[in-house]
């Protein structure tokens, strides 16, 4: 997935349960100067960040490695 569609999937999140980026920050511990750089693009959240953020979304975020090659 890339940057920009975790931006717009969490963005429509927020919006489809009327949470204010205000609320957000507030529920979450995020900054609101951190998560307005985020849903603008200009931030680089931690993964940990991303997490309070998709907790009070309702939404989980989980990692997948890709599978590569080693050499034996």
């Amino acid at each position: 997935m890339h940057f920009e569609e975790l931006i717009k999937i969490i963005k429509e999140r927020r919006n489809a349960l009327q949470v204010t980026q205000e609320s957000l920050a507030q529920l979450s511990g995020v900054g609101l100067r951190t998560l307005k750089q985020f849903e603008s693009g200009k931030g680089n959240p931690t993964l940990q960040t991303l997490q309070k953020i998709a907790d009070i979304l309702g939404m989980e975020v989980s990692l997948k490695l890709k599978n590569v090659a080693r050499n034996k």
